[in-house]
C-alpha cells in the first residue's frame, strides 16, 4: 500500500514538472516570437517602410458634423487622434480623468486645429460609477455618437485596487472600456449604419492567451502581464461585439500602435523606452490606423477585426497556442456585465 502510495506521489511530481516545463517553455516562445516579430514590425523604420502602400487619399475625408468620443484624450495617442479627428471637422469630446491636463490638451487641440467644437469631459476610467454618470451626460444630449475611441489604458507595475474593488489596470482598460462601450450603444445606433467603436489595443496581447483570471489572482503580480491580458480581452471583447451588435449598424474594430514613444510608455516601460530609444513611432504615427478606421467606408473594413498599419492583421503569432483561448469570451462578458451591474 505504501509503495503503491509513493509511486502514485512521484508519477504526480513528475506529471506536474512536465507541465510546468511545457508551460515555461510556451511561455517562453510567446515572449521570443513577440520581441521578434515586434522588433521588424511595430518600430518607427517597419512604419516608414510599410507606409509606402498607405493611400494617402483615404485621409482626406472631411467628417463635419460627426461626433466622436475619444478616451485617455490629453496625451499620447489618445490626443493625436482626438486632434486629427478635430482636423477633419468633427465634433470631438475629450474624456480625461485629470482636469487640468484636459483642459491644456482642449486649448491647444482647438488652437491648432481652428476647430471649436471639441469639449472636455472628466471622467475616472476606472469608476463605472463615473463611467455611467458620463453615459447619463451624453444620453441627455440625445445626439448620435459616430465614433468611439477605447483608448485610455496604463500599465501600473504594482497591484493597486480602486475603491470599487477592482484591480486598477483590468478596471481600465477592460471593465471601463465594456462599460464604456455597452453604455454607449443606445447613442451609436443613432448613428447607424455608420457608426463605428475602435479599441486601442498593443501588440503585447500576442505574448498570452485570453485567461478568465481577470485580476491576476497570482501573488506574484505583474503589471506589464497584466496589461498584456489586458489587451487580449480587448481584442476577444471586438470580436464578441461585432457578433452580437451585427444588425444594430455599428462596426466593431480593435487596432494596435506598434511601438510608439508616449508619455505613458516612458514612465511604464522606462527600460523598454530606453533600449529602443530613437526607433519608437512618434504619437502621430500611433494614431494614424485609428483615425483611419474612423474614416474609412464600413464595407471595406471587417467587424471584430483586429488592424495594424491601415491593414487587418493576424489575432495570433504561429505556434503560440493562442487561438482557442477566444473560446471562454462570452464566460468573460457574463463577468463583465456582472461587475458593471448593467
Amino acid at each position: 500500500m505504501k509503495s503503491g502510495t509513493l509511486q502514485f506521489q512521484l508519477q504526480l511530481q513528475f506529471h506536474f514538472s512536465v507541465t510546468t516545463l511545457a508551460m515555461f517553455l510556451l511561455k517562453t516562445w510567446r515572449q521570443s516570437a513577440f520581441g521578434v516579430y515586434g522588433y521588424l514590425n511595430f518600430t518607427k523604420p517597419a512604419f516608414l517602410e510599410h507606409s509606402k502602400k498607405f493611400k494617402p487619399e483615404e485621409m482626406e475625408t472631411q467628417i463635419p458634423g460627426k461626433n466622436c468620443i475619444v478616451t485617455g484624450a490629453n496625451s499620447g495617442i489618445g490626443y493625436a487622434t482626438a486632434e486629427g479627428l478635430a482636423q477633419r471637422g468633427a465634433t470631438v469630446y475629450l474624456v480625461c480623468r485629470n482636469k487640468e491636463r484636459g483642459e491644456a490638451a482642449l486649448s491647444q487641440i482647438q488652437t491648432k486645429t481652428g476647430n471649436q467644437n471639441v469639449y472636455l469631459e472628466i471622467c475616472d476610467l476606472s469608476s463605472v460609477t463615473e463611467i455611467k454618470s458620463l453615459a447619463s451626460r451624453f444620453s441627455k444630449r440625445n445626439v448620435p455618437l459616430h465614433v468611439l475611441v477605447n483608448n485610455a489604458g496604463l500599465i501600473e507595475q504594482n497591484r493597486v485596487t480602486t475603491s470599487e474593488g477592482f484591480e486598477l489596470n483590468f478596471a481600465v482598460s477592460v471593465l471601463g472600456t465594456y462599460a464604456v462601450t455597452e453604455l454607449m450603444v443606445p447613442l451609436l445606433e443613432k448613428a447607424s449604419p455608420d457608426a463605428r467603436v475602435i479599441t486601442v489595443s498593443s501588440g503585447g496581447m500576442y505574448s498570452t492567451p485570453l485567461t478568465k483570471d481577470l485580476q491576476f489572482s497570482e501573488s506574484n503580480f505583474n503589471g506589464t502581464e497584466q496589461y498584456a491580458r489586458n489587451k487580449r480581452v480587448q481584442v476577444a471583447l471586438t470580436e464578441n461585439w461585432g457578433e452580437t451588435y451585427k444588425n444594430k449598424g455599428i462596426g466593431f474594430y480593435a487596432m494596435h500602435p506598434g511601438w510608439a514613444e508616449t508619455p505613458g510608455v516612458a514612465k511604464s516601460l522606462p527600460n523598454f523606452s530606453k533600449s529602443l530609444s530613437g526607433k519608437l513611432r512618434t504619437s502621430e504615427e500611433g494614431a494614424d490606423t485609428v483615425i483611419w478606421l474612423a474614416l474609412q467606408p464600413k464595407e471595406n473594413l471587417v467587424s471584430g477585426g483586429f488592424y495594424f498599419d491601415r491593414a487587418e492583421a493576424p489575432k495570433h503569432l504561429r505556434f503560440a497556442a493562442t487561438n482557442g483561448s477566444h473560446s471562454v469570451i462570452n464566460s468573460i462578458v457574463e463577468s463583465l456585465r456582472s461587475m458593471a451591474s448593467l
